[in-house]
């Protein structure tokens, strides 16, 4: 027999090097899709994240070995309370990308933002509307910036959270007629969402702090017997070139990344907290109380942790039409 090469698989991608403490709480979403709608629509919404529970429903997807048949699949649920749309922001793009023409801010905007920033004085929304429309033909496109509304959800502070969110569909007059009728108003998720809809979600996910190899990048532990450590890597590299590559996995910091999970179907949207809570209410968030988000599967982060939900920018093809038919959704308590 001739002699094997011995080998052994890649532990752990380095797609996401590298693994670096998020700059802030709250996800930035980078990309924005293009929708070919009849009329203007916002693009994104946010949330708190509630907790996980299980739901047993109608397998809707063809093709599917379960097809037509109830099933148990794992679902989280989003805090979502209404969101105040403080102020409308106009993009010009040149050479080197987007540039800000302007802004303008809703009349008396809500107490709680001077937590967070300073609006401008008396702010006057027509002044505002009078140099979009004279600069029209400039513009490339208009985000809204939403306050959220900590006070409603299960998240103990009031400090709210100001959210840009791209404006998408039709043409940018259009456009502009849209966000004017916005500029003030609180938008709720219903109103940005349907049941059945795909969704990404953005969010930095729980923070592990400080770990060793074995926990960062799923090497294998190594012999009883062998030499110096049993939780480490085997070898930190070759004697050429003289350095440790950063293939090579170390330890380090692990969590509290910026995620990006593509295509969570929504289940349910619903306005009565009550029908999602557990008995004794969610572990470290409590009960939702409003308007609420069911997405299929997990989301990266903890309890309370702001989740971004973005129009999906690459949804499956073939789609279920339609929200799936829910028989039930587990209440019972998590703790027993």
């Amino acid at each position: 027999m001739g002699h094997r090469k011995w080998s052994a698989p890649k532990r752990g991608s380095l797609s996401y090097l590298p693994k670096g403490r998020a700059a802030r709480q709250t996800g930035r979403i980078r990309y924005w899709p293009s929708l070919k709608t009849t009329g203007p629509v916002l693009l994104g919404f946010m949330g708190y994240k509630a907790g996980m529970t299980h739901v047993f429903m109608v397998e809707d997807q063809a093709g599917s070995p379960d097809f037509g048949k109830e099933i148990a699949k794992p679902a989280t649920v989003i805090d979502t309370p209404p969101v105040i749309i403080c102020a409308i922001r106009a993009y010009t793009r040149d050479n080197y990308g987007l540039k800000t023409l302007t802004e303008t801010w809703m009349k008396n905007p809500p107490k709680d933002i001077n937590r967070l920033t300073t609006p401008p004085n008396n702010p006057n929304p027509e002044n505002g509307f009078k140099k979009i429309e004279e600069n029209l033909a400039q513009i490339a496109e208009f985000r809204v910036l939403a306050a959220t509304q900590p006070r409603m959800a299960g998240v103990p502070k009031k400090k709210p959270e100001l959210i840009e969110i791209k404006v998408d569909g039709a043409s940018v007059k259009e456009q502009f007629e849209y966000v004017k009728t916005l500029l003030g108003k609180t938008v709720s998720s219903t109103d940005v969402f349907k049941e059945g809809q795909y969704t990404d979600v953005i969010a930095v996910s729980k923070g592990k702090g400080f770990q060793g190899v074995i926990k960062r990048w799923g090497v294998k532990i190594r012999d009883r017997k062998s030499r110096k450590t049993q939780r480490g890597v085997a070898t930190l590299g070759p004697w050429n070139p003289h350095r440790v590559l950063y293939t090579i996995p170390r330890a380090g910091q692990m969590g509290y990344h910026q995620r990006t999970e593509y295509n969570k179907r929504i289940l349910k949207i619903g306005t009565n907290g009550a029908d999602v809570t557990p008995k004794g209410g969610f572990l470290r968030y409590g009960p939702v109380r409003g308007t609420y988000l069911l997405l299929n599967g997990s989301v990266p982060g903890p309890a309370k942790r702001l989740i971004r939900i973005r129009v999906p920018v690459r949804p499956p093809k073939r789609v279920p039409e339609g929200p799936p038919k829910i028989a039930e959704i587990s209440l019972e308590s998590p703790q027993g």
